[in-house]
């Protein structure tokens, strides 16, 4: 086979429409536009969301809450979590969890909860530690510390 004896598989192009080329053609006059109004004139262009005059969706639809984009992103994290991946000894911390990819780079804050049980002691560095977990940590012999303020320099 040459480059020159490719053809395209039989029915794969079409003739493009020839459009205003008289009544016989089926598409003169009105060159398939139909009659009158904004959409068969030339240059038309609708802006996005626009129903033809009709109050779009967008603003038909009432607006609720509210999302803040700049709240840092936190993670909530278990206590069975921590025993099946932490040692006696370790501290579990923003860096640590980052580094055994239990959570992704982006994660700002961290928050221990007390579901599942503790199995090890450990140190817990976090942003937020629940009543119950707190007293987990303490029963296992375990501490809870506050993550230091990164300094502005």
């Amino acid at each position: 086979m040459k480059l020159n004896e490719l053809k395209p598989a039989p029915g794969a192009t079409q003739s493009r429409k020839r459009l205003g080329r008289g009544k016989g053609s089926g598409l003169g006059k009105t060159s398939g536009r139909g009659e009158k109004g904004q959409k068969s004139r030339s240059g038309y262009r609708s802006k996005r969301g626009f129903e033809g005059g009709q109050m779009p969706l967008v603003r038909r639809l009432p607006k609720r809450g509210f999302t803040n984009i700049f709240a840092p992103i936190t993670k909530e994290i278990s206590l069975s979590l921590i025993s099946t991946h932490f040692q006696d000894g370790d501290t579990v911390c923003l860096e640590s969890l980052q580094d055994k990819k239990l959570i992704s780079g982006r994660i700002e804050k961290i928050v221990v909860l007390a579901s599942g049980e503790l199995t090890c002691k450990v140190t817990v560095v976090a942003d937020r530690v629940t009543k119950g977990a707190r007293e987990a940590i303490a029963a296992k012999g375990g501490k809870v510390e506050e993550p230091c303020a990164p300094s502005a320099e």
